[in-house]
């Protein structure tokens, strides 16, 4: 099954500066493995050393934050859309 993936700018340079990009998987976690098949090094700066999303990066399924749901454990079905978001932070 495959889905498209938004990448933002600061990934783009991972996924050969393409915006959006297709992976297939039934979870989050199954996308991101993909993910990494196909562009070494995307899943490292998405997850930290013990396989976790990472704190400052969201991912929303078809305009849904997926923490609200089953985390990295949310099903994914086929034309669905992935975007993943960094978070900002700063100011004042």
């Amino acid at each position: 099954m495959a889905v498209n993936v938004r990448i933002p700018t600061p990934l783009r340079k991972l996924t050969e500066d393409k915006e959006t990009v297709q992976a297939s998987g039934g979870t989050i976690h199954a996308i991101v493995d993909d993910l990494e098949k196909h562009y070494p090094g995307l899943k490292e700066r998405l997850c930290d050393e013990r396989g976790e999303l990472r704190r400052f990066v969201n991912i929303y399924l078809n305009d849904e934050d997926i923490r609200f749901a089953q985390g990295k454990d949310t099903a994914v079905k086929d034309g669905d859309e992935i975007s993943i978001i960094p978070a900002i932070a700063g100011g004042r």
